[in-house]
């Protein structure tokens, strides 16, 4: 071990010269100019100009407590608007007040969503839930449209299940514009709800497509992010199936599948544009559903 003397001599007892006394060699500080002219421009700041404060806290204050809201300072604090539709970029072929919907296939219209057969369907009655305004995806909806998609999705259960079948409910977010469920009703008799749910994870591995269950009493806007592209099942037992796109996706894939030899076998329908009818029949069923649906839509009812 080493031992090193000190021999220290309190301040007090110092001769004040060897107090400022400064060791040889030593030079300027270089910062010195830069203090002063900091100094300088400080004192030429406006008198209202205040130096900013922290975003979240303010450091004047007792350290610790968030600082409130200018909002809440004044009284003015104001609740959160619901969501408002978009506007969209050009003509919309699904927006109700737009001039180019097809309005002799609208079935029900409700206060916030309205429903409509789908223009080349896969069955006479495949209907659409759409919002009256303009919405891209169910994850930009407002709770008041969600709730009223959510009674018309009670309605057309109730309705498919008193003529023998059950629905199931898709939407493909992307390359689309307005938002459209495609709700397609299946026999009863013709397969179950595990052989639906069984076709669509089977032919979407053979696509190399990653469709995920998610839980039956969660909902899209808690897996996806508005503008986020996907592809979502929902069947009328509350099953769920949701594919994140993050490439390219057949634009087809879930008419496909309802189409398939395992479940409607009508695979040459899986194509809308090879589907289409005359008008003069397209009205006659929309004619037929309206009145059969009658018993069962709310938006009828005082």
């Amino acid at each position: 071990q080493y031992l090193y003397a000190f021999s220290i001599v309190p301040m007090s007892m110092m001769d004040p010269a060897e107090l400022v006394k400064q060791p040889q060699d030593v030079t300027e500080n270089p910062y010195r100019k830069l203090q002063k002219v900091a100094q300088k421009s400080r004192t030429l700041l406006p008198a209202e100009e205040e130096p900013a404060c922290q975003f979240f806290f303010d450091l004047k204050k007792h350290q610790g407590k968030k600082r409130p809201s200018d909002e809440k300072q004044r009284g003015t604090s104001q609740p959160k608007q619901a969501k408002k539709p978009s506007q969209p970029p050009g003509p919309c072929w699904f927006c109700l007040a737009s001039p180019e919907v097809e309005k002799h296939l609208v079935v029900s219209i409700g206060t916030h969503c309205y429903l409509a057969l789908a223009k080349g369907g896969l069955l006479p009655d495949h209907v659409l839930i759409l919002p009256i305004g303009h919405y891209q995806s169910v994850a930009d909806l407002s709770s008041d449209v969600v709730e009223e998609v959510t009674k018309y999705k009670s309605a057309l259960k109730e309705f498919f299940r008193s003529k023998g079948k059950r629905y199931v409910l898709f939407e493909r977010n992307y390359r689309s514009q307005h938002l459209q469920l495609q709700v397609v009703p299946v026999p009863l008799d013709r397969c179950t709800s595990e052989d639906i749910k069984e076709s669509f994870i089977a032919q979407a591995q053979e696509q190399q497509i990653e469709l995920l269950e998610i839980p039956e009493h969660s909902d899209i806007m808690q897996v996806a992010q508005p503008g986020t592209p996907y592809f979502y099942v929902e069947l009328d037992t509350g099953e769920k199936l949701f594919h994140r796109i993050r490439g390219r996706f057949p634009l087809h894939f879930g008419r496909s599948v309802l189409a398939s030899e395992a479940l409607l076998a009508v695979p040459e329908r899986a194509d809308w544009r090879q589907c289409t009818a005359e008008r003069a029949e397209e009205e006659a069923q929309a004619c037929a559903f309206r009145r059969e649906f009658q018993p069962f839509d709310f938006a009828l009812r005082p």
